[in-house]
């Protein structure tokens, strides 16, 4: 806790300053482009990750960047996707899942949650995502299939995305633009799922799509 109180002061004094006329402008109201859908996972920061300055980013984060599918959940996900979309008018939605998901992990082994009732019960928001990890990948093994496992965890969050009725409307008028990433931890590197190759791609070489269409189901070579 002491270190987290020396940062605010640290904050206060080194950070604020310089910013001190965003944050009055912040004050007043927000207008972030973009809502990026995370995981609870502490390595992973999507302000550091973006480089992106206070009122740039709306973050939802929860174990396993899960978005409950309409009428699946009664959590804050669909408050806060519904807020970001019909108030605040964001662009884009971005789901980045990351390496080394315990989450994506735990839906892999189950009986390393089978202590945690609310975690599992969490993860069945995810079964399809298990499912298609069962049926299609039996050939993977270790971190091959848990890489696999949080590509395809991604698309099936972005598929459950599209079932909320403030996303759908957005994306039937053409101005809201979803994005499947995944960050790599040990190398910074981010992957972003290409419609038209069907694979994830680094970053650089990320073509975005103007149009929005459901996720192929075909799986991708790892």
């Amino acid at each position: 806790m002491q270190k987290l109180i020396q940062g605010i002061h640290q904050f206060q004094q080194d950070s604020f300053r310089p910013l001190q006329g965003l944050f009055e402008e912040l004050a007043k109201g927000q207008n972030p482009e973009t809502l990026f859908i995370t995981c609870s996972d502490s390595r992973i920061d999507p302000t550091l990750l973006t480089r992106a300055q206070p009122g740039d980013l709306f973050i939802l984060r929860n174990a396993g960047n899960i978005v409950p599918a309409h009428g699946a959940g009664n959590g804050g996900e669909a408050a806060t996707i519904e807020f970001a979309v019909a108030a605040l008018g964001v662009k884009d939605i971005i789901i980045c899942g990351h390496s080394h998901c315990g989450a994506m992990k735990g839906l892999l082994q189950p009986e390393q949650v089978a202590s945690l009732p609310a975690v599992s019960s969490w993860l069945s928001h995810a079964e399809m995502t298990r499912r298609i990890v069962r049926d299609n990948y039996g050939h993977l093994d270790g971190d091959r299939l848990l890489t696999a496992t949080v590509e395809e965890n991604v698309l099936v969050q972005l598929e459950n995305l599209r079932t909320l009725p403030a996303v759908g409307s957005r994306l039937v008028r053409g101005d809201l633009h979803l994005h499947g990433w995944v960050y790599k931890i040990e190398t910074g590197e981010v992957f972003a799922y290409d419609l038209q190759s069907g694979q994830f791609v680094p970053l650089a070489k990320y073509q975005p799509v103007t149009t929005e269409t459901a996720v192929s189901r075909i799986p991708r070579s790892i």
